[in-house]
């Protein structure tokens, strides 16, 4: 495709600041709350990843596409951003195992993106006035038009929408002769998750977002996870709830993300919508119980009240995010509980946390 070719197109953001670029060559309007990644690789990973459910990607990185694809490397059932925003978007890509370019996938599904933005200056002002919804559009010339339906587009917090990417029907991956057995609730679950059960000897039931504790109880699991996913985590009140059953009885318990903030609220640690969350694959945790560094993927908007949680007798802190002191980790000091706010199964990222899967094995081996 030529560079003549590409339109005009637009980022209107909800304060009507607006920045331009060029259209990749699909046409169309997209919304949703506009935030950034700062990964320098794993844009298929990101653009499938369940957590960015409803939200417009910008990527930092300079050339996006210039790997293509692999149908290997997704972390769902498709792509589940609602846009993308690059600087250089690359229709020609260079690799041994890929199985097409990434435009193609973009067009397959449907996906607007717009390229030869100024992605810098556009970063800047997220990072200085705060996460937003926003608009991207192939249609310059109707601002109006485009206000008026960024105005009707649903604010991300207080926004539920896990119910949006959970599996509707139960399934099971791994060997249902595996050592152990794990019930998983999900709420916007990555593979690679699973992969990290199975290569430990796991077979694992997925189970709807608004499954009950009886429906993943008669599974017979020697333990329970609850996933990662999108939205703010206060509306899950059904998954609070399950949480809240599963700790009463002291069953074996892991949240990642999501799931770290609804066992959060279970223990009446109260949530709040970040400024700007925490996007991208290196950012610092400090691990409080070893003093040992790691270097983690994370992809949340909310986070945990630190104050709450120093003061809730149950709850320790276990980790903590070296760039702004919020809380990354917790354990129940009476329970068989824990949760961290990143990703240890990454994809893309560092594998410094993936001890954490077998902590929740070892975890499980207790009470076994």
């Amino acid at each position: 495709m030529k560079y003549k070719q590409h339109k005009k197109a637009l980022i209107l953001l909800a304060d009507g600041t607006i920045f331009f670029g060029k259209s990749i060559g699909i046409e169309g309007t997209a919304t949703g709350e506009i935030c950034f990644n700062t990964g320098m690789t794993g844009y298929q990973e990101i653009f499938t990843d369940p957590s960015y459910f409803g939200q417009l990607m910008v990527a930092t990185n300079a050339h996006i596409g210039n790997y293509g694809v692999n149908n290997e490397e997704v972390e769902s059932d498709g792509i589940k951003i609602s846009g993308l925003i690059c600087r250089n978007f690359s229709f020609t890509h260079s690799r041994v195992d890929s199985d097409g370019s990434l435009f193609d996938w973009f067009k397959e599904h449907n996906l607007v993106a717009i390229s030869d933005v100024d992605t810098r200056a556009l970063v800047s002002y997220i990072r200085d006035h705060g996460a937003m919804n926003a608009i991207i559009s192939t249609h310059v010339d109707d601002i109006e038009s485009l206000k008026e339906q960024l105005a009707l587009t649903p604010n991300m917090e207080g926004l539920e929408l896990a119910s949006k990417v959970s599996t509707k029907e139960p399934y099971v991956v791994g060997d249902e002769n595996a050592r152990y057995k794990i019930a998983a609730l999900d709420i916007g679950i990555k593979k690679n998750i699973l992969r990290n059960f199975v290569k430990r000897d796991a077979c694992v039931k997925v189970f709807p977002f608004d499954a009950s504790f009886e429906d993943l109880e008669a599974f017979n699991p020697d333990g329970y996870f609850i996933s990662n996913g999108p939205g703010d985590p206060e509306p899950l009140i059904n998954a609070q709830q399950l949480a809240k059953e599963i700790i009463k009885r002291d069953l074996p318990l892991f949240g990642i993300c999501l799931g770290h903030q609804v066992i959060a609220l279970a223990n009446g640690i109260s949530t709040y919508k970040m400024h700007n969350g925490h996007r991208g694959i290196n950012h610092p945790v400090k691990n409080l119980l070893t003093g040992k560094g790691e270097i983690t993927s994370q992809n949340h908007g909310f986070a945990i009240n630190r104050e709450e949680t120093e003061a809730n007798e149950n709850v320790e802190i276990t980790h903590v995010h070296l760039n702004d002191h919020t809380v990354a980790g917790i354990r129940m000091k009476n329970k068989n509980c824990f949760s961290v706010q990143y990703h240890p199964e990454a994809s893309p990222g560092p594998h410094d946390a993936e001890y954490l899967f077998d902590q929740f094995i070892e975890n499980i081996q207790k009470t076994k």
